[in-house]
């Protein structure tokens, strides 16, 4: 039997009755990694409660009673996010392991792919991402969301993995390099490719929620890329920067042949082109102060330091006292 010691990771945010029906599906794939030769015999199944305030905790801790010592679990001490939990969940994890998956608790993302993945962990790489086939399962609003948002965060500095989300392996010899990153603002997706090592992708088809609905409102996706962009790159106040010599030159242009016009007596009457203009101008403006101010606002929130997590609980199905 092999002596890789795999962790998966799962954040779990108000998804009790979910991780009842994946849970057996986790662990059937981890014991047949297990037969196969792939992992240790040491492996185990992490779930991270993000804070959820409902029974999920007391789901997670019934799990690991009954599935010793396969299942461990932690609890955070207040909801942080997704990119919080799973950061959580690889911290817990990278000292008592080789390598890592991270899948969402809903059942969506193939778990069978977990052995390929292992498998290219063999052929040396340290990174290795999961990444959907196609949308076909997708509305069409949301599928063209979807391909906007990868291509803008591309096009932006945000060196992403198209159509990837936050199903990937990492070695543990790349988690302790991910460590010395210490930004607030997580975006996962965007940080992994920056730690380097060798990587590859493994391509999979995406399924129904086995149970339960989804906690992703159009709103926190949109902040979810918006954080993306800011935290990863300074591109936007760039194309501001460029924006207003552009406007500056367009503004100068104008100046001289009012002038000119003036002095021949032609002067424009257009109060409402004037006025189009002055309000084109304005929202420009306070776009761009708004743009600037999240970067700063996330400085200010850099500069303070704070924990990205406060683990509040334990349990390990090896520790009969938890």
């Amino acid at each position: 039997m092999k002596d890789t010691v795999l962790y998966i990771v799962v954040p779990v945010y108000k998804d009790a009755d979910v991780i009842k029906v994946t849970c057996p599906m986790f662990l059937d794939q981890l014991f047949k990694m297990r037969d196969e030769g792939l992992v240790s015999g040491d492996s185990r199944l992490l779930f991270v409660d993000d804070g959820s305030g409902d029974d999920s905790w007391d789901t997670i801790k019934q799990l690991c009673e009954d599935n010793k010592p396969y299942v461990k679990g932690i609890c955070l001490s207040r909801n942080r996010g997704h990119q919080n939990a799973v950061t959580a969940g690889l911290m817990e994890a990278k000292d008592h392991c080789d390598v890592t998956i991270t899948i969402d608790d809903d059942g969506q993302d193939d778990i069978g792919a977990m052995t390929q993945m292992m498998k290219e962990y063999d052929n040396g790489c340290e990174i290795v991402y999961g990444v959907r086939q196609n949308r076909d399962t997708d509305s069409f609003m949301k599928r063209f969301t979807a391909q906007t948002y990868y291509k803008t965060l591309n096009v932006l500095g945000a060196d992403v993995i198209y159509n990837h989300a936050d199903y990937r392996l990492v070695s543990s010899r790349a988690l302790q390099e991910f460590a010395n990153f210490k930004e607030v603002n997580l975006f996962l997706r965007g940080l992994f490719p920056m730690v380097g090592f060798k990587s590859t992708c493994v391509y999979y088809d995406r399924h129904e929620r086995m149970a339960g609905k989804g906690h992703y409102s159009i709103s926190k996706l949109f902040t979810l890329a918006f954080d993306g962009v800011t935290s990863l790159s300074v591109k936007p106040i760039k194309i501001i920067t460029w924006f207003g010599f552009f406007v500056a030159l367009i503004s100068f242009i104008l100046l001289i042949y009012t002038l000119i016009s003036h002095f021949m007596g032609n002067t424009p009457q257009g109060w409402a082109s004037t006025s189009c203009i002055i309000c084109f101008l304005s929202g420009m403006q306070m776009m761009s102060i708004g743009v600037i101010g999240e970067y700063i606002g996330k400085i200010y929130l850099e500069t303070k330091q704070r924990p990205r997590y406060i683990i509040s609980d334990r349990c390990d199905g090896e520790d009969p006292k938890n």
